[in-house]
C-alpha cells in the first residue's frame, strides 16, 4: 500500500468515527427521548380517541406500537436541526 492509500484510509476511518459518535450522543440525547414521549402521547390520544367506541384487546395493543413507529419515523427533521445546533457549540 502507498503512502497516499493508507493517509486516505485513515481520513476514512475518522469520518466513520465521527458519524459513529454523532449516532452515539444522538441516541441518548435528552432531545430525542423527550421527542419520543412527546410524539408518541399525541399519537395516543389520536388512535385513542378514534377507537374509543371499540372495546378490542387487538386493537389497544397497537397503540404503543403504533405511537412509537410513527414517532421514531417522524425525528428525522428533528434529528437534522440537533445535528446543526451539536455542530455549532
Amino acid at each position: 500500500m502507498e503512502l497516499k492509500d493508507l493517509e486516505k484510509e485513515i481520513e476514512n476511518i475518522k469520518q466513520r468515527n465521527k458519524r459513529v459518535e454523532l449516532d452515539k450522543k444522538w441516541e441518548t440525547s435528552w432531545t430525542r427521548k423527550l421527542c419520543i414521549c412527546i410524539l408518541t402521547y399525541i399519537i395516543v390520544v389520536i388512535y385513542s380517541y378514534m377507537v374509543r367506541n371499540y372495546d378490542n384487546v387487538f386493537l389497544s395493543s397497537l397503540v404503543p406500537v403504533i405511537g412509537f413507529t410513527l414517532s421514531t419515523l417522524s425525528l428525522r427533521y428533528i434529528r437534522k436541526v440537533w445535528e446543526k445546533n451539536i455542530k455549532n457549540d
